[in-house]
């Protein structure tokens, strides 16, 4: 109950002190838009099909409001989150699918935010941290973040918003320094078409959507917005409630798509159609201990979040690299707590098992963090790196299981009464 925050009272058609008390729960939803997952996806796309697939972002973007605004009508309406929404609509079988489909999507993207921690440290230890020591420092940090909740939620809200804004920062100090064409950024933006696109730009723009709409976030801003407190029994706060928590969600996910659009456009600009050769060369001139990394043939030129780093560095400077690590750190770390949010509260609805945050933490990360150290220990870090593909898969395949709830819910007037979606 402390941490509900009661917004003002006083009634017009906009009030900024009004958005600012429902102000939390769509940032810490937006995250999800900004894991380690989504900037290699984004990084990828751009490498490979340049600025052809910012369209693909924009529309799933897009797509990820409308369902993160049904989710959270869902919450300030029935004043449930979707898990336990499920849990009473649902017999047992059906639900208890559901739920093994959530933990699931929830441990991928845990794994996701681990490798892409793990490497962001290796990178700014220059390589004195291997990447079984970086899984390993993961684990500890997810206890700080538990240790800071404790403070309340208003202050842990704060705090992401800081960590928003390092990638904003970092990913921004990229974009000025690469200078993307803005012509081609409009018309890749605007223009729905692919010219010349083949197979890997297909698998992109499905891995785009993937990375972009998150199966679990769903449950979690259906959860978040519960913080705020509204009187059900009153017709226009709810209403009130329903518009602030959808003009906030723009805001966040509108910082977040912009923030992706800096990724992609740096790797379109930059190494889009470079090869293997091109970067050796080029690596190879600036003394760079990661040359090796790309053999010297003729081979397009494949990148991924511990690659990505590297090349920046080799064409722009150690700046270049160390920035984009920072950013790919604070990427891990905000999306570890939301990570332990959509856990708790999943758990929590399809279960009815009310675990300490502790206990809940430690066994998720285990899982996540065993087959992680595995491949840290025994492979390298393309291997690692290999591994967000497969997730980013992962987590399409389980958006069915967080879709259908989500859209039959909110379009049931024995659920939402007067609030029920119309379409």
């Amino acid at each position: 109950d402390s941490l509900i925050l009661s917004p003002l009272p006083q009634h017009s058609c906009f009030s900024f002190r009004k958005l600012w008390a429902f102000t939390g729960p769509g940032f810490l939803m937006s995250i999800a838009y900004l894991d380690p997952g989504n900037i290699e996806s984004d990084l990828q796309s751009g490498a490979i099909a340049g600025f052809k697939l910012l369209w693909v972002l924009m529309l799933a973007t897009i797509i990820g409001l409308l369902l993160q605004r049904l989710a959270a009508r869902l919450g300030v309406v029935t004043g449930l989150h979707l898990a336990e929404v499920c849990n009473r609509q649902y017999q047992k079988v059906p639900r208890i699918i559901l739920w093994l489909m959530v933990e699931l999507a929830i441990i991928g993207s845990d794994m996701q935010e681990v490798i892409g921690s793990a490497i962001a440290i290796n990178l700014l230890s220059v390589g004195k941290i291997p990447l079984w020591a970086g899984v390993l420092i993961t684990i500890a940090d997810t206890f700080v973040f538990l240790f800071l909740d404790k403070y309340g939620l208003r202050k842990l809200e704060a705090f992401f918003g800081f960590l928003i804004t390092i990638m904003a920062l970092t990913f921004g100090y990229e974009y000025i320094t690469v200078k993307p064409d803005q012509e081609k950024l409009l018309k890749g933006l605007f223009i729905p078409y692919c010219q010349d696109c083949g197979t890997p730009q297909l698998e992109q723009a499905v891995g785009i959507v993937g990375a972009v709409i998150m199966p679990h976030n769903m449950y979690l801003h259906s959860a978040l917005v519960k913080s705020r407190q509204v009187n059900r029994a009153n017709k226009r706060e709810v209403r009130e409630a329903n518009k602030y928590f959808f003009i906030e969600s723009c805001i966040a996910l509108f910082v977040s798509f912009i923030i992706n659009i800096f990724v992609v456009t740096v790797f379109a600009e930059a190494f889009f159609d470079k090869t293997n050769m091109d970067v050796n060369a080029v690596c190879g001139n600036s003394s760079s201990p990661h040359s090796s990394l790309f053999p010297n043939n003729n081979q397009t030129l494949e990148v991924d979040i511990y690659k990505g780093g590297v090349v920046l560095g080799c064409y722009f400077g150690p700046a270049a690299l160390y920035i984009w690590a920072i950013g790919i750190l604070a990427a891990g770390q905000s999306s570890t707590m939301t990570g332990t949010y959509s856990g708790q509260f999943v758990m929590e609805g399809f279960l009815n098992l009310r675990w300490s945050r502790f206990a809940r933490v430690l066994l998720t990360r285990s899982i996540a963090v065993t087959p992680t150290l595995f491949v840290a220990i025994f492979q390298d870090v393309e291997h690692l790196t290999g591994m967000n593909d497969f997730l980013n898969v992962l987590m399409s395949l389980q958006l069915p299981f967080a879709l259908i709830p989500v859209l039959t819910f909110t379009s049931l007037p024995s659920v939402m009464n007067d609030f029920a979606n119309g379409l």
